[in-house]
């Protein structure tokens, strides 16, 4: 099975992470996206992360699923997989964007 995390179009992408860079979101929900990772069989997949600094939970995609959570409500929890589900083409976008090279750049 191949996911496609595809780069194109992602200015609402690059709006949304100056907007969490610039601390302009205080009391919210932050959101983190890895680079794609590959199972043993090929398959790819990213980590989502949410904190609000205080409780933080760790999902996965495609599969959507919340696979460890610090503080979260069942309900909240409940929600951040919806929202993943809901916006789980921009979440592929953000992960094929990530550089993870660029923290070894000087």
């Amino acid at each position: 099975m191949s996911e496609n995390f595809d780069i194109n179009d992602n200015t609402d992408l690059k709006k949304a992470l100056d907007t969490i860079k610039r601390g302009d979101n205080k009391g919210e929900v932050n959101m983190a996206v890895s680079a794609i990772c590959y199972n043993e069989k090929g398959d790819k997949y990213a980590f989502v992360t949410f904190s609000d600094g205080v409780r933080e939970a760790e999902g996965s995609v495609p599969k959507c699923q919340i696979i460890r959570n610090n503080g979260f409500a069942e309900i909240e929890v409940h929600q951040l997989e919806k929202y993943m589900r809901d916006n789980l083409s921009e979440i592929k976008k953000m992960a094929a964007g990530v550089d993870i090279f660029s923290a070894f750049k000087k």
